[in-house]
């Protein structure tokens, strides 16, 4: 599936968050989502998962605009996983997963062999099967942000949007859930504030400043000495690991940025 944006932007209480942001990314592409802290990752995430209404712009799903779509339709094509989804609840696993299926049957139905299937396969995938009839309350934050990866899965989607899945997760399992994102053969985008991380699993990155999209394309053309002093203010040297992917180390914080960044055209 296509996502598309074009021209977007939203604001909340007089700030504008996003500004003129137009992003096209292609069916089964991986591309990570990339920007300080406070550069509307998230808000931009949200309006392309239909959270949010933009102020200007359109967002479409091959082609198509999504304003005025229901949040039942929505979900049938896109999966959103949140970067805070955490609740005080007794619930088991595996109905937490059920509920990436709640867009696919009646209101008064309950979950049917297949949905049971879908969610079985989908804890599998996370490597969470033995955890399925545990309480969510018992699980740790890196467990916990595996099983909502694991409800998205279960919707089935066609396209995944994820706003730091990484977090709370440790080095393995931030590289084994990079590589099933990756591998899914779904469109996919993934906000990331591990920089080398999304260089190496990412086709592309798009990387955000002050709400504006100030640079698209490979990685290794996005991550340049030069955009990180701008755009995050560090001193970092850009070098190329065995694979082949951007590799960055970082010298230390710039006390002070002069660098200018202009918007990617």
């Amino acid at each position: 599936m296509r996502i598309t944006a074009e021209s977007l932007s939203w604001s909340v209480a007089g700030t504008t968050v996003v500004r003129g942001v137009s992003v096209d990314v292609a069916p089964g592409e991986t591309v990570g989502l990339v920007g300080p802290n406070g550069s509307g990752k998230s808000s931009l995430l949200r309006c392309l998962a239909g959270l949010r209404v933009p102020d200007t712009g359109t967002v479409r799903y091959d082609g198509v605009p999504i304003g005025g779509w229901s949040a039942r339709r929505i979900a049938r094509r896109i999966a959103f996983v949140e970067q805070h989804a955490d609740a005080d609840s007794d619930v088991r696993v595996a109905d937490v997963v059920g509920l990436g299926r709640t867009a696919f049957r009646d209101r008064w139905r309950g979950p049917d062999a297949m949905d049971r299937a879908v969610v079985a396969a989908a804890l599998e995938r996370v490597g969470l099967t033995p955890l399925a009839g545990r309480s969510w309350k018992a699980l740790s934050g890196g467990e916990r942000q595996r099983v909502h990866i694991a409800r998205a899965l279960a919707q089935q989607p066609y396209g995944l949007l994820l706003d730091e899945p990484c977090n709370h997760l440790d080095v393995r399992h931030q590289l084994e859930l990079m590589q099933l994102l990756s591998g899914t053969g779904r469109t996919v985008l993934v906000a990331l504030h591990d920089l080398s991380l999304a260089a190496r699993h990412c086709d592309r990155l798009l990387l955000l400043h002050h709400g504006r999209l100030v640079a698209a394309g490979a990685p290794a053309a996005v991550l340049t000495a030069e955009r990180l002093a701008a755009v995050f203010g560090v001193d970092a040297e850009l070098t190329t690991d065995s694979l082949g992917h951007p590799h960055i180390a970082y010298r230390g914080p710039l006390g002070a940025t002069t660098a200018s960044c202009r918007p990617a055209p």
